[in-house]
């Protein structure tokens, strides 16, 4: 199973889906293509202490972190 875990002012929101599994990954990748336009950065872990930014889905990632522009005052 992967995960999408969408962080926002209210906590985290965590998403499963199989990849092997196309109308899952269908919908996991409808939610990536919404949130990343609309400002949410997406990473996913490397190994322990690195991060990856990704600017496409990746459906084989096994965790994908989603959280929102922080805006300066």
């Amino acid at each position: 199973m992967a995960t999408h875990i969408v962080m926002d002012h209210s906590g985290d929101m965590r998403h499963h889906f199989d990849p092997a599994d196309a109308q899952a990954r269908a919908e996991a990748r409808h939610r990536f293509e919404t949130l990343v336009p609309a400002g949410f950065t997406a990473a996913v872990r490397t190994r322990p202490g690195e991060v990856r930014r990704l600017t496409s889905f990746d459906p084989q990632a096994d965790a994908t972190v989603f959280f929102p522009r922080l805006v300066g005052g």
